[in-house]
C-alpha cells in the first residue's frame, strides 16, 4: 500500500515538472524551423528529446508547431531545459508564457443561465450598427458575404440563434483541451461575435455584417489571455487566410513572440484590429499600438469618447463602445422590467438592475415608499417592511442606499437617476448577491413618483429581471467589433485590400469627431459606408 502511494505521488511529480513551463520557441530561420517542425512530424510530441528537432536533445514536449511563425509551443521540464533551448544555435529566442489580463467589460454582466429564455432581444437595431452606417453599405458589400473573420477571445456560443448560421469553426488554443473547447466560460467573445456577423433578424437585431463568417480562437481563459494562446490564434488565422483578426483584448505591454505573430499577419494580408484599452489614459494599449494594427478607441450614442477609451498617437480611429447591446450564451443576458401602478393605471418606464442585486425572475410586486437619497436619516419613521424603498442618486454609494434599505427592512429599491438617462452599476465587488432587488429608472419619471406619494397616492412597482440571451456591455472591447465588422464589409467589396489600405481605407473614410487635440478620437468615427465605396473605387 506504502509502495502503491509512493508511485503515484512520483508520477503525479513527473508529470507535473514535464509541462512545469509552457515556452514559445523562435527558430533563427526558415531552414531550422522546417528541419524541427519534420522532426516534429515523424517523431511527434517528442521530438525534442531525439535531437532532431534541434542541435541537443532537451527534454521537453513540442505542443505545436506554428508553420506561418516558425515557432514552437513547447512544454519545457524545467527551467534548466529552457536554458537548453535558449542557447541552441538553431534557435532565436525562447520567450516563457505570461498572460495578459482577461477581458471583461467595463460595465454590463451576466447571470446563471436560465433555459428557454426569448430568443430576441427587442424590435431595435443595436445603435452602434446605425452610428457607423453599416446598413448604408450593404448592398455594395452583400452584408459582408464571403468575409471571414477570426475572433480571438474567450470563446463562442456556436448554438445561439444569432450566430450560428454564420458560425464557421472554432478552436481552443489555451492548452486547457485538446483544443476542442471553445465554448465561451466568460460571454465576452460571443458578444464581440454578435457585433461583427450577428444574423440580420426580423426583430432589427444584427451585427455590422450580417453575411459574413466567424472564426472563433479561444485564446482567453479565466487566467487571461496568454502570449503563447495569442501566437498560435494568430498564426491558425494565417494559415486559414481570413480576411481579419479581431483582438479585443491587451495590456500595457506585448512579448517579442506577439509581436512577430502579428508582424507576419500584416505580411500575409491580414487586417488586424484590437481594443485601445479601458484604464483612460493617454496611452494606447498592446497589441493596439503596434504600427500595423487598426487601434479602436470608444464613443458613447452621443459620439463622445467614453471616460474609460485609452487614446495617444497610435489610435487610430473610435466606434460605438457603450452601452452596446450583443449576444451572450443563452439565458445569461438579463434585461430590467419595471411597471408603475397609479389609481388603478399600469405603465412601463426604462428601466436597468445592478449587479449584486437579487434576481426577480418571475415578477414581484410591492408598493413604494419615498425614501429622500437612501440615508439612515431618510429611513427614519418610514414604514417600508416587505415594501420598496423609493431612492434618490446622489451623495452616497449606491451600495451604502441599499445597506441602509435592507436595514429598514425594505425587500427591494428602485432608484431614479440624477441627470437623463439611465447606468449599470455594481452594488458588490466580490460579486456576492445582497437580499434585495434594485432597479432603476429615469431622473423624470422618479421625481413624478416622488410628487405623487407626496400628495397621498400610492404607487406599486411591479419588477422583473428578464433572462435572456442579449446583454448591453462597455468598453473599447466593444467598440472593436463594430471596425472589425466594417473591415468584412471592406473585404467583401475589395478581396485584393491588403491589411495596410484597409487601415488607410477606414482613416481617410471616418467621420471626424473632436476635439480631438490629443487624438483622442484618431481619424474618428469608422463609417462603413464611406469605407466600403473606396474599397470599391481601388478595384
Amino acid at each position: 500500500m506504502k509502495l502503491n502511494l509512493f508511485s503515484l505521488i512520483l508520477s503525479l511529480l513527473v508529470a507535473t515538472s514535464a509541462h512545469a513551463e509552457r515556452v514559445i520557441v523562435i527558430m533563427k530561420d526558415s531552414q531550422t524551423f522546417q528541419a524541427a517542425h519534420m522532426a516534429y512530424k515523424v517523431k511527434g510530441s517528442g521530438a525534442l528529446r531525439t535531437g532532431k528537432a534541434v542541435s541537443t536533445p532537451v527534454d521537453a514536449e513540442i505542443e505545436q508547431s506554428l508553420e506561418n511563425l516558425n515557432t514552437l509551443i513547447v512544454n519545457a521540464r524545467n527551467d534548466n531545459e529552457i536554458s537548453k533551448l535558449q542557447n541552441d544555435p538553431a534557435v532565436a529566442y525562447v520567450e516563457k508564457e505570461v498572460f495578459h489580463p482577461a477581458p471583461l467589460p467595463v460595465r454590463g454582466w451576466l447571470g446563471t443561465p436560465v433555459k428557454n429564455t426569448p430568443t430576441v432581444p427587442g424590435a431595435k437595431t443595436p445603435w452602434g450598427i446605425m452610428a457607423v452606417k453599416a446598413p448604408q453599405a450593404w448592398a455594395k458589400s452583400n452584408q459582408g458575404q464571403g468575409a471571414r473573420v477570426l475572433v480571438l477571445d474567450t470563446g463562442i456560443d456556436q448554438n445561439h440563434p444569432s450566430l450560428k448560421a454564420n458560425f464557421e469553426q472554432g478552436k481552443d488554443f489555451t492548452g486547457e483541451s485538446d483544443g476542442s473547447d471553445f465554448s465561451d466560460k466568460v460571454g465576452h467573445g460571443s458578444h464581440c461575435s454578435g457585433t461583427i456577423a450577428g444574423v440580420l433578424d426580423n426583430n432589427g437585431f444584427t451585427g455590422v455584417a450580417p453575411q459574413a463568417k466567424i472564426l472563433m480562437g479561444r485564446v482567453c481563459s479565466e487566467n487571461g489571455c496568454s502570449n503563447a494562446a495569442i501566437a498560435a490564434g494568430i498564426n491558425w488565422g494565417i494559415t486559414q487566410k481570413v480576411d481579419v483578426i479581431s483582438m479585443s483584448l491587451g495590456g500595457a505591454w506585448s512579448t517579442p513572440g506577439e509581436r512577430d505573430a502579428i508582424a507576419k499577419a500584416a505580411k500575409a494580408g491580414l487586417t488586424v484590429v484590437a481594443a485601445s484599452g479601458n484604464d483612460g489614459t493617454g496611452k494606447v494599449s498592446y497589441p493596439a499600438a503596434l504600427p500595423t494594427v487598426i487601434a479602436v478607441g470608444a464613443v458613447n450614442s452621443d459620439l463622445k469618447k467614453t471616460d474609460f477609451s485609452q487614446w495617444g498617437p497610435e489610435l487610430a480611429i473610435v466606434a460605438p463602445g457603450a452601452a452596446v447591446v450583443s449576444t451572450v450564451p443563452q439565458g445569461t443576458g438579463r434585461e430590467a422590467s419595471v411597471q408603475l401602478t397609479v389609481a388603478g393605471k399600469k405603465a412601463a418606464v426604462n428601466s436597468t438592475t445592478f449587479q449584486g442585486a437579487r434576481e426577480v425572475l418571475t415578477a414581484e410586486t410591492n408598493t413604494l415608499v419615498d425614501c429622500g437619497l437612501g440615508k439612515d436619516t431618510d429611513f427614519a419613521g418610514k414604514n417600508v417592511k416587505g415594501k420598496y424603498a423609493l431612492i434618490g442618486r446622489g451623495e452616497i454609494n449606491f451600495s451604502v442606499k441599499i445597506q441602509n434599505a435592507i436595514k429598514a427592512g425594505a425587500v427591494g429599491a428602485v432608484i431614479y437617476n440624477n441627470a437623463p438617462g439611465l447606468i449599470q452599476g455594481a452594488l458588490t465587488a466580490d460579486g456576492s448577491t445582497l437580499p434585495v432587488a434594485v432597479f432603476m429608472i429615469e431622473q423624470e419619471v422618479g421625481k413624478k413618483i416622488q410628487t405623487t406619494l407626496a400628495a397621498g397616492t400610492e404607487v406599486k412597482a411591479t419588477l422583473q429581471t428578464v433572462a435572456t440571451d442579449y446583454a448591453a456591455f462597455d468598453g473599447t472591447s466593444m467598440a472593436t467589433p463594430h471596425v472589425a465588422g466594417v473591415v468584412a464589409l471592406v473585404k467583401a467589396a475589395n478581396k485584393n485590400l491588403n491589411g495596410a489600405q484597409v487601415k488607410q481605407i477606414l482613416q481617410s473614410t471616418a467621420t471626424a469627431l473632436g476635439p480631438n487635440t490629443n487624438n483622442e478620437y484618431g481619424a474618428g468615427i469608422v463609417n462603413a459606408e464611406a469605407a466600403v465605396t473606396a474599397a470599391l473605387s481601388a478595384k
